[in-house]
């Protein structure tokens, strides 16, 4: 999950003078630092690169910026006639600078240490295409792809032709293993969630492996429940990411004789500390680590963690055995 970010101080130090935070996403030495900042601090095994999944449809074309106490502002697309606007040729040269910052990264890492490249699922990131930003119903995008199947199926086959070939640039750059974010999976109706999360994931997934057949692809459906089954059955996914309202029983007995999870401390635990942590963090060690994990948070770090809570979540898991 998120490890740069704003709890870390060299992360805001760098951020204060970078500019917008895209400038920041599209500044390979920027990317590059604050992706390695938080793998200097603490050790960790993977560094996931520094970017977003908005890249995506700024490199489209459509407008993306980023506003201080809202989030991201994008200029909506709510018709057929308005992907028009969208230029899948310039998506290379848009985003070679987060290619390079793969690159630099890839270099300063040791051996040891995975680097992981990403991208947002088609459903999450044509929420944010279509709604404009953040949402609480998704409402435009929900009726859009409900009353017009066909007309928004047209967006959703834009955003897999262009994640497929973003991610395929990643590992091409030095990303050892790719994560598809599909944040609002979870907000999908159960009729939606095949058509809308599943179908373009799962073709995704099948257009990176036909180019790169060995690298490792995690798919995190956030609180798609027990619908995670259906993500875990697809050709080609490596792991499943586990947000925190997952039961870890359930997850024992479902998911981990079929692919390796990844998760799922709430960030709340990291932010608390203390004895509550640990005591989480080891029932998620305990219940889980006898079959194919990697430890993880349920979502990213929060901005007010204390530095302390991360480096003793670190010693927990480096130093537990079961």
């Amino acid at each position: 999950m998120r490890q740069a970010g704003r709890y870390l101080p060299e992360y805001r130090e760098i951020r204060k003078d970078a500019g917008t935070f895209l400038d920041l996403c599209y500044t390979p030495d920027l990317a590059a630092e604050v992706t390695l900042q938080p793998i200097r601090r603490y050790g960790f095994d993977a560094a996931i690169i520094f970017s977003d999944i908005l890249v995506i449809p700024d490199a489209l074309g459509q407008p993306v910026s980023f506003k201080e106490g809202v989030g991201p502002v994008l200029e909506t697309i709510r018709t057929v006639e308005e992907l028009a606007s969208l230029d899948q040729n310039r998506l290379s040269e848009h985003l070679d600078p987060v290619y390079e910052a793969l690159r630099k990264t890839r270099r300063d890492l040791s051996e040891e240490t995975t680097l992981i490249g990403f991208a947002g699922a088609p459903w999450t990131v044509a929420t944010y295409m279509v709604e404009g930003g953040t949402s609480r119903d998704f409402a435009n995008t929900k009726r859009w792809a409900f009353s017009a199947p066909q007309e928004f199926g047209k967006l959703i086959d834009i955003l897999v032709a262009s994640i497929t070939k973003h991610l395929i640039a990643q590992v091409e750059a030095g990303a050892d293993a790719l994560q598809i974010f599909d944040s609002w999976a979870g907000m999908l109706p159960e009729t939606a969630f095949d058509q809308w999360c599943v179908d373009p994931i799962s073709r995704i997934i099948s257009g990176v492996k036909k180019e790169k057949p060995d690298v490792p692809i995690i798919v995190f459906p956030r609180l798609a429940g027990y619908r995670y089954l259906k993500i875990a059955a697809l050709e080609g996914v490596s792991a499943v990411s586990l947000d925190q309202t997952v039961s870890l029983d359930w997850v024992q007995r479902n998911l981990q004789n079929k692919v390796t999870v990844q998760g799922n401390l709430d960030p709340i635990y990291l932010l608390a500390g203390g004895d509550a942590m640990r005591a989480e963090a080891e029932r998620i060690l305990e219940t889980l680590s006898g079959g194919p994990f990697i430890f993880n948070l349920g979502h990213g770090v929060l901005p007010p963690t204390p530095l302390d809570n991360v480096a003793e979540l670190c010693e927990i898991v480096s130093g537990w055995q079961r």
